[in-house]
């Protein structure tokens, strides 16, 4: 080996040998563009997707899909960052860039701040991290502390998953967590409890990526719980609605965790679709893809729903930092479903 070169190990799967993994995924032929009807005149609010790994296109999508809010949570760029100044580059996009871009495509943009659970094994880096926090976490449209929690379930993690508690406590600012793709259950029931011994309130938690067999104890505790529909690895839409018709529409959210990796920012509208196609009536719809995402991180006195519910003018022309979003000239939300590309 070159005595420059340095090896790197990929790091595992979110399902590395698990059972999940090596499920064969099971497709459904069910035309969305068959079924967008069912939901014009709706409202979208997504509480969890990664738009810096999204494209304008998505975001134009997701605009003529009827999203007009979203979260997007501070998370895994799916390689390790190697310094401090990457974490303040990410977090100032989250704040700025991404946050302008949104507003650009009719959707209103917040995030949360926090440093991943992943990354928190790192822990020189991590200490560094958690001096920068403060100074991001009181930005405007900053509606939490997330996402934390657990990926490994190692010390590290929880050390750093408690100073981040203290912190959204000292912030008066909600938490996203994060549950694990492996021990799931260990793993939620772990970051409720740690959440309950640090004196946080139930009802500013919202725990994520939620499952069957987690559910019930989360209602149960008085936590929010948040549903990630994410191709083959969390929860398909058609489990979904069964959780809902189970369950019901209190405490529960729905949202798309679109990432880098096969996923789908339209995995809210097009649940909808499919709830109402199931019979599920038009205000639990509302509840679960809407209206609980703004009562939960609205705590955050963050979320003003005048801000989005009734739409607002775009200027596509409008520059950040001298930067648009139509370079070089270009016109305004191009028609995609044109063969020819002017």
């Amino acid at each position: 080996m070159c005595a420059n070169h340095t090896e790197i190990t990929p790091n595992p799967s979110h399902f590395e040998d698990s059972e999940e993994a090596n499920q064969a995924p099971a497709h459904r032929d069910i035309a969305w563009n068959d079924y967008k009807d069912l939901i014009k005149g709706m409202r979208f609010f997504d509480p969890h997707i990664h738009m810096v790994s999204r494209t304008t296109d998505d975001y134009q999508a997701m605009n003529q899909a009827g999203i007009v809010a979203l979260i997007e949570p501070a998370f895994w760029v799916g390689q390790p960052r190697t310094g401090l100044s990457t974490f303040k580059d990410y977090y100032s996009s989250l704040v700025g860039w991404e946050r302008f871009r949104s507003s650009q495509f009719g959707i209103k943009h917040y995030c949360t701040m926090g440093l991943n659970s992943r990354e928190a094994n790192n822990e020189p880096l991590a200490e560094q991290v958690m001096e920068i926090l403060p100074l991001y976490i009181y930005k405007e449209g900053v509606v939490g502390v997330g996402e934390i929690g657990f990926d490994d379930q190692t010390p590290a993690e929880e050390k750093y998953y408690r100073l981040q508690l203290e912190l959204a406590k000292e912030a008066k600012l909600p938490v996203q967590i994060h549950t694990p793709h492996r021990d799931k259950k260990k793993g939620t029931e772990r970051s409720m409890a740690i959440a309950l011994e640090h004196g946080i309130d139930p009802s500013w938690v919202i725990v994520d990526h939620n499952n069957e067999e987690t559910v019930k104890s989360v209602l149960d505790q008085g936590f929010w719980a948040a549903f990630t529909i994410y191709p083959f690895t969390k929860m398909g839409n058609e489990r979904m609605v069964k959780v809902v018709e189970q369950y019901g529409p209190e405490r529960i959210m729905i949202n798309s965790a679109a990432d880098w990796g096969i996923s789908d920012p339209l995995a809210i509208p097009k649940t909808a679709a499919l709830m109402k196609m199931r019979g599920i009536s038009d205000e639990t719809i509302r509840l679960v893809t809407y209206q609980n995402a703004i009562d939960a991180f609205g705590k955050s006195g963050q979320i003003d729903v005048s801000d989005f519910e009734s739409g607002y003018a775009v200027d596509q022309s409008a520059k950040f930092h001298g930067n648009s979003i139509l370079r070089g000239g270009q016109q305004p939300a191009p028609v995609k479903d044109s063969l020819v590309i002017n």
